[in-house]
């Protein structure tokens, strides 16, 4: 295991590279999936979802590395981060602890930019979202027949019943984000975003926090009809705010901004 202590961060590339070059290799053979896990106060779920996640099944021929982002977490989060390389000493897991806190969206900006595999998988810390929907994620783009996937939590998997507020909340945004993008996606929110490394070299990621989904969301549709955007079902076991769950209306509300915000420029 990798530790260390994370750079003032940078965009993964210049904004002009957008337009420039192929999108991907479609005949190259995938052989590793870096699983990026921005983590910000999660010490009592985040050892757990790591042993979900290194055992967690990928489509065959596939290695996978962790790559977590500590956004200068205070909970006892980054005593529980420097115990994996005991706890995992055969998985592949690097750990970058931040010295300030900047947001979800800068923390998975500096995990995309230490990801060396062909594929690349969001996942959160905080054991909402089930590891093993890794195969159904990864599976078309293995397949040749996806760049980008999305999961949803709307499209007929096991879902904790939480908030119906919320869960309106998030289908307006992935509604007003469609309108925007011309995508027909049914949870743009989602968490489980799965990205050819080549694609996410192409973007630049400006949001630092939860403006991050509709931002990725509005960079991926820019590229139709270059490359192929997939959605499948996942899994939710979503949590209540008592326990421990971040996102509230004022993200909401930042999101409708950003939506409208990445439509008219980069």
């Amino acid at each position: 295991m990798t530790i260390t202590t994370a750079p003032e961060p940078k965009a993964l590339l210049d904004p002009g590279a957008l337009n420039d070059g192929p999108l991907r290799p479609r005949t190259a053979k995938l052989t590793k999936v870096s699983i990026v896990i921005p983590v910000y106060n999660e010490q009592s779920t985040i050892q757990a979802l790591i042993a979900l996640v290194v055992k967690a099944p990928l489509p065959e021929g596939l290695d996978r590395e962790l790559i977590i982002v500590n956004d200068c977490s205070t909970d006892g989060t980054r005593e529980k981060l420097d115990e994996l390389g005991r706890l995992f000493p055969d998985a592949c897991i690097r750990v970058t602890h931040k010295p300030v806190n900047q947001g979800k969206g800068a923390a998975l900006r500096d995990g995309f930019a230490q990801a060396s595999g062909d594929v690349i998988l969001i996942q959160d810390a905080d054991l909402e979202y089930d590891p093993h929907d890794y195969i159904k994620l990864i599976q078309p783009i293995h397949d040749d027949k996806a760049d980008v996937v999305f999961g949803s939590r709307f499209i007929g998997e096991p879902h904790r019943v939480l908030y119906y507020w919320h869960t309106l909340g998030n289908r307006f945004l992935t509604e007003f984000s469609n309108m925007f993008t011309n995508l027909n996606l049914t949870d743009m929110e989602v968490c489980y975003k799965v990205f050819r490394r080549s694609v996410l070299q192409k973007i630049s990621i400006k949001c630092n926090r939860f403006g991050f989904e509709p931002e990725i969301t509005a960079k991926v549709a820019k590229f139709r009809p270059r490359l192929r955007i997939y959605e499948v079902g996942v899994a939710y076991y979503g949590r209540s705010y008592e326990e421990g769950k971040k996102i509230t209306w004022k993200d909401g509300i930042k999101a409708l901004l950003t939506i409208i915000r990445f439509r008219f420029s980069d």
